[in-house]
C-alpha cells in the first residue's frame, strides 16, 4: 500500500501489552492522521518518539512497525474493535530504551544509528525545510534543546513534566492488564484496577528527586508534596562513599551488603530487646549509620557493598514514610510507586512496602508499576494527540490472565521481574483505513 507525501494515512494504533514474562495484555487505540514523507514499505519502519530528559537519566518511547507485517487481523489483539474488521494492520511494537543525562551524547548517537530524528511531526503551516518536531519532557527538554537541534537537526516541542507523569500513569493503569502489583516479603502480586475506583490515588515518581502528586482524574491533579532525599541523593552519595561509577553498579552492590553492619538498630541500644511499649522490634532501624558514631572505623575499613545496602535502606524508608503521611493527609488508601530509582528491585521495593505497612498499620498499600521509569516519556509520546497526530483512546480489556480464586479474584501471582529495559516493549497493530 503506496502512500505519496500529500496523501493521508488515518491509522488505528492498538496495543496488547506484553512486556517480558506477562500473562496478561492490554488494549490502546490511537488514531494517527499525519503527513507521510516516504511511501510505506514491507520493512519495519519507527514513527513517534518522544523523550523525558531528566536530571539524572533521558527515556525513550518510539513506535516502530514489524516486517512484513501488513495482513487483515492481528492475532496479539486481544479483540477487534467494532467496525475495524477487514482492514489491512500493521503490527509493531512501543519501544523503551534509557540513557544516562550525563552521557546524553550515547542517546544522540542512538537516535541516529535508529533514524528516530525522523520520527516526529512538522506543525502545521510550516515550510517544508522546517526541522521535525519531536516531543519532550522533563528539565532536560529547556536544558538540552540547542544541543538535540545543533547534533539532530530537530526541534523539541516541550510538554509539562506533571501532565506526562499522570498522563502515562493514567494510560497505564487503565491499560495494560497487569502494570499494578505489591510487593513484600519477596512476594509480588498483581493487582487488577477498577476502572471506575480508580481515582484519587497517591503518584510517587522516584527520580532525581521524588515528587508526590495527588491524582483526583484525568487532567486532575495537585503535586501535594516531594522530598529532594531520591534517587539523585542515592546515587550521588553512593559514588561518593563506594568509588562505584554508575547508578547499576551501585545497586547490584547493594545486593551483596548487610546494613546492620552500619546502621544502629533498637536491640543494640536496648541490649536485643524489643521495645514493645512502643512496638518497636529489636531489628527496627533506630539510625541509620548510626553505629559508625561509636565505631573506631574510618571509611575504607567498611565494605562497599554494607555502605550501599544502608544507605539504599535509609533513602526508601523516608520515601515510603513521607509517601504514606502525605496520602493520610487525604485519606487516600492507594499509593502508587514509580520512577528509576526503584528498577523492579526487590530489597528497594520491601523497604518502601514495609514502610508504608508499618506507618499505616496495614490500612494502606504500597504498590509498584511495570513501565516505572517511562511515564514521562509515555506521557510526552501520547501528548501528540494534542495536535491531532495521535487520537488515544483507551478500552476496556478482555480478561486473558489467569486469576487467582483463593485471593477473591483480585490478585495475579507471579515471581519478580527485574526491571524494564530496551528489549522489553508492548505489542502494537496499526489498523489501516
Amino acid at each position: 500500500m503506496q502512500q505519496t507525501a500529500d496523501q493521508q494515512v488515518h491509522n488505528l494504533i492498538r496495543g496488547a501489552g506484553k512486556a517480558k514474562g506477562e500473562r496478561g495484555r492490554a488494549k490502546m487505540d490511537i488514531v494517527e492522521s499525519k503527513h507521510i514523507s516516504e511511501p510505506i514499505k514491507s520493512e519495519a519502519q519507527i514513527s513517534h518518539l518522544a523523550l523525558d530528559i531528566g536530571g539524572s537519566l533521558i527515556k525513550l518511547v518510539y513506535f516502530s512497525t514489524n516486517s512484513d507485517s501488513s495482513s487483515s487481523s492481528s492475532k496479539d489483539s486481544v479483540a477487534v474493535s467494532s467496525g475495524n474488521e477487514g482492514r489491512p494492520v500493521l503490527e509493531g511494537k512501543l519501544h523503551f530504551a534509557k540513557f544516562e543525562t550525563a552521557k546524553i551524547n550515547d542517546c544522540i548517537d542512538f537516535i541516529r544509528s535508529k533514524q528516530l530524528r525522523h520520527s516526529g511531526f512538522q506543525k502545521h503551516g510550516a515550510p517544508a525545510g522546517e526541522k521535525c518536531t519531536i516531543k519532550a519532557t522533563g528539565g532536560g527538554a529547556y536544558k538540552y534543546t540547542d544541543l538535540f537541534k545543533e547534533k539532530l537537526g530537530i526541534c523539541l516541542d516541550k510538554e509539562d513534566e506533571m501532565d506526562c507523569l499522570v498522563a502515562g500513569s493514567n494510560f497505564l493503569l487503565k491499560a495494560v492488564h497487569t502494570e499494578a502489583f505489591t510487593y513484600m516479603d519477596g512476594q509480588k502480586e498483581f493487582v487488577q484496577i477498577d476502572h471506575d475506583d480508580l481515582y484519587p490515588y497517591m503518584l510517587v515518581n522516584i527520580g532525581s528527586g521524588v515528587s508526590m502528586i495527588k491524582v483526583d482524574g484525568p487532567g486532575k491533579f495537585e503535586r501535594v508534596s516531594g522530598t529532594n532525599v531520591g534517587g539523585g541523593t542515592f546515587w550521588g552519595l553512593g559514588r561518593l562513599l563506594t568509588k562505584c561509577k554508575s547508578f547499576d553498579e551501585l545497586l547490584e552492590l547493594s545486593h551483596r551488603g548487610n546494613n546492620r553492619v552500619i546502621d544502629m538498630l533498637v536491640g543494640d541500644i536496648y541490649g536485643g530487646m524489643d521495645y514493645t511499649k512502643i512496638g518497636l522490634s529489636s531489628t527496627t532501624i533506630a539510625s541509620s549509620f548510626g553505629k559508625a558514631i561509636s565505631d573506631n572505623k574510618e571509611l575504607e575499613d567498611y565494605k562497599p557493598e554494607d555502605i550501599s545496602r544502608s544507605l539504599l535502606r535509609m533513602i526508601s524508608n523516608n520515601i515510603g514514610q513521607i509517601s504514606y503521611l502525605n496520602a493520610l493527609r487525604f485519606g487516600l488508601k492507594r499509593i502508587f510507586f514509580a520512577g528509576f530509582f526503584i528498577r523492579g528491585h526487590a530489597y528497594t521495593m520491601d523497604t518502601i512496602a514495609v514502610a508504608v505497612h508499618f506507618w499505616s498499620k496495614g490500612e494502606a498499600k504500597a504498590m509498584f508499576l511495570k513501565h516505572e521509569g517511562f511515564l514521562g516519556a509515555l506521557g510526552s509520546f501520547m501528548s501528540y494527540e494534542k495536535h491531532g497526530f495521535l487520537n488515544l483512546k483507551v478500552h476496556q480489556l478482555v480478561q486473558q490472565s489467569p486469576v487467582d480464586a483463593s485471593r477473591g479474584g483480585d490478585k495475579i501471582h507471579d515471581p519478580p521481574n527485574g526491571e524494564l529495559n530496551e528489549n522489553q516493549s508492548i505489542d502494537c497493530s496499526i489498523c489501516l483505513s
